[in-house]
């Protein structure tokens, strides 16, 4: 069965960036978002570059094999693009970007991917993410030494391991084909959207019945209500059996949307490899510039060294602050119950006139006072107002007035 798919693509520079890193393309087949890396040095020139090269596949294949072949070598084509633009320009050393597209064959879709862009598909009210990020947390999780909650809020969440640029020659990308049906709804978004916005929260975007613009619409403006500290790029695309098209014709958004310019000015600084690829979570301010790290044992080793250093470190720390916190309550404790040791008030045991030390209170289970001197007189020999007085007891400012008191007693049982 020949099914036909309805897209919406969407970029926002967010509220923190200055410039769009960001593009995103949805044709006629063809779908495509890719995540600039190297800020100032050429983050948008990288996805501008990658994205009008891969672009030229958006046509009729005659099987999802065929379109898996053009997919992976045109991502290998705009990354020697890449390669010879920094030749050219110098000063845009370091540049390069994240790719995630999909060709649609009838009922397949063939996939490429490099980076931690993704590609989600939403059916039948589930949302499945189908890239893997080639990130170092990613490869943390993957191992088992960390989990995807404890990845999520890591120092070094988006270290990239993989992308397109000038730093391989030959680099490892992903391909696969998906059968797809109608009623299906994919997602391709950069981490401007999935760094910031829970998979719950997509989720709830993409079951509302809203149409691919709709969506796109809805998911870059929650972004944009948490902050929106990255670029954010979104491509929906929409399966049904029918042969219409929500685009008239193809749309191209981000930096591959504006003219391509290599002019070096006073904001381009040279960057040099190796560096690393940060992402904060959520930042207050602006988020550091992309870069990138080769995927060498080397350095993932010494990566997962300092992981384990930081660990021991937050372990440490929290230990640290638990002793102190435990010695803050029970030193606490402590001057809470000399202080109430200091004081005394009179009442009754079994009958008795007694002194008591301490207070009235109590922490659970535990007393706060004692019996401090047992009297001679007996509460059945003082007036029956007196002796309800007694009972609820008679609060004395010290020991001496507490024994004043008893003497007054005294007095009153023997009139």
């Amino acid at each position: 069965m020949t099914t036909h798919a309805k897209s919406a693509a969407l970029s926002n520079v967010g509220k923190i960036r200055s410039n769009n890193q960001d593009s995103g393309y949805a044709g006629t087949q063809l779908f495509v978002v890719a995540d600039g890396m190297g800020g100032h040095a050429g983050g948008d020139v990288a996805s501008a570059i990658a994205i009008r090269r891969i672009r030229e596949t958006d046509r009729v294949y005659t099987s999802p094999g065929d379109a898996e072949f053009a997919l992976q070598s045109s991502l290998i084509a705009a990354n020697q693009l890449l390669a010879e633009t920094v030749f050219e320009h110098q000063e845009l050393t370091g540049m390069g970007t994240t790719v995630s597209a999909m060709l649609r064959v009838g009922d397949s879709m063939a996939i490429a991917h490099i980076g931690d862009s993704r590609i989600y598909l939403f059916r039948e009210g589930e949302l499945s993410q189908i890239t893997a990020d080639h990130t170092f947390v990613q490869r943390l999780v993957d191992s088992g030494r960390i989990t995807p909650e404890e990845a999520a809020v890591h120092p070094r969440r988006s270290v990239l391991m993989r992308v397109l640029g000038d730093v391989d020659a030959a680099p490892e990308i992903d391909t696969a084909t998906l059968g797809t049906q109608p009623g299906d709804r994919w997602l391709i978004c950069s981490d401007g959207l999935s760094s910031y916005l829970a998979e719950e929260r997509i989720k709830k975007a993409m079951a509302m019945g809203l149409d691919a613009e709709q969506t796109a619409r809805r998911l870059v403006k929650e972004t944009l209500d948490h902050g929106a500290p990255d670029n954010v790029t979104v491509v929906i695309v929409d399966v049904d059996e029918s042969g219409d098209s929500a685009l008239d014709e193809p749309v191209t958004v981000g930096s591959a949307a504006a003219p391509l310019s290599f002019d070096s000015d006073a904001g381009r600084k040279q960057l040099r490899l190796p560096t690393i690829l940060l992402h904060p979570l959520k930042v207050a301010t602006t988020p550091e510039d992309s870069h990138f790290e080769p995927e060498s044992d080397e350095y993932l080793a010494e990566l997962i060294a300092e992981d384990k250093r930081r660990r021991r470190r937050r372990r440490i720390t929290w230990l640290t602050a638990l002793v102190v916190a435990i010695a803050a309550l029970v030193a606490g404790l402590v001057l809470t119950y000399q202080w109430t040791q200091d004081h005394y008030y009179v009442g009754e045991e079994r009958g008795t006139v007694v002194i008591y030390k301490g207070v009235q209170q109590s922490l659970g289970p535990i007393g706060l006072s004692s019996v401090y001197e047992t009297t001679d007189v007996q509460v059945d020999d003082l007036p029956n107002y007196t002796q309800t007085t007694v009972e609820d007891t008679i609060n004395a400012g010290s020991l001496a007035d507490a024994r004043a008191i008893v003497e007054r007693l005294a007095d009153a049982s023997n009139p």
